[in-house]
């Protein structure tokens, strides 16, 4: 047993010698968390929220610098051509893994120039409708949108985003045929509710709570595997016709390919005991969020496996590829 242990030590101690420098003295300056969307937003306010735990941990400044524009590509290109040195990290949604179905072309590989570090957090989508419309759940929804074809609205934020594909999604398996209303974010789309402009919409959960506290829409059913908590009386849509349907969304971190692996299995470690912490789940419930922390191998799974979903419903839906 002794020499057992003392040839894992000399071992370790062979791996420890092999790793550059600054690897093994890492972090020994502040770390940017690259957020690709706009300051103020859920993705932005949760990236800060993570970020102070980090900086706690690790004794080092975490700071959040938002790199907003072309839907998440420009921060994403930012960390895809930083220093592979552990002070660089992307803070980034399921947005990126459409981003290479969506786009004629990318400023990055999206195969070779990140290296996966964990998921954070599963987010969930609602589906929600008019309150004055004759239905009071997702099956009911279905049978009126197939009645009239194409006579009911749906209102959408982006061409490509992840909400927009939830719904074609839902279009195709149900065979509901609506007319697509775009608007330039979360706000008009539910000016949109109140003009009757639309009758229907997938939103963040997070944001379909207080429109539907507030009696603007009706929540009809929720995209995940199960209820939300914030949320329980909403059935998901699985529980309504749909069995096998369940698509969540996800927030997590990578970093530039090239990144030294014990310096990615660091930030795994500290980014899962942030999010362990007591008050965090808590927290994430308004949001319509669950923690859900994998680590560098299952996050690089998922990432390409949503990579070809999202592939297969935009060829599938004929969705124009965006410059």
């Amino acid at each position: 047993m002794r020499v057992m242990r003392l040839f894992a030590g000399v071992l370790l101690a062979l791996f420890l010698n092999s790793l550059p420098a600054f690897a093994q003295n890492w972090p020994s300056k502040p770390i940017r968390v690259i957020v690709p969307y706009a300051a103020g937003g859920a993705t932005d306010v949760f990236a800060r929220l993570v970020a102070g735990k980090l900086q706690d941990q690790l004794g080092t400044p975490v700071i959040v610098e938002n790199r907003a524009g072309a839907g998440g590509n420009i921060g994403a290109d930012a960390v895809a051509k930083a220093a592979p040195d552990g002070y660089t990290v992307l803070f980034n949604i399921n947005g990126h893994a459409i981003a290479p179905a969506i786009y004629k072309s990318l400023p990055f590989d999206p195969d070779k120039d990140f290296a996966a570090i964990t998921q954070l957090v599963s987010t969930a989508t609602t589906f929600v409708a008019l309150p004055s419309l004759p239905v009071k759940n997702f099956q009911e929804f279905v049978a009126l949108a197939k009645s009239k074809p194409g006579a009911l609205n749906y209102g959408s934020t982006g061409v490509g985003n992840s909400l927009h594909l939830i719904m074609e999604l839902l279009m195709r398996d149900t065979g509901m045929v609506m007319t697509q209303v775009p608007f330039r974010g979360d706000a008009p789309l539910i000016q949109g509710f109140m003009t009757n402009d639309i009758q229907a919409a997938v939103l963040p959960s997070s944001a379909a709570k207080p429109q539907m506290d507030a009696g603007v829409v009706r929540a009809l059913g929720v995209s995940s595997a199960k209820r939300l908590g914030a949320m329980p009386d909403v059935p998901t849509i699985a529980e309504q016709g749909l069995p096998d349907f369940a698509v969540s969304g996800w927030m997590g971190l990578f970093a530039p390919a090239g990144t030294p692996r014990p310096i990615i299995e660091r930030l795994a470690q500290e980014a899962r005991t942030a999010m362990l912490t007591p008050d965090m789940a808590p927290r994430l419930a308004g949001f319509g969020m669950e923690v859900a922390v994998n680590g560098p191998e299952a996050m690089d799974a998922l990432y390409r496996s949503d990579r070809a979903k999202f592939q297969r419903i935009v060829k599938e839906a004929n969705i124009a590829l965006q410059d």
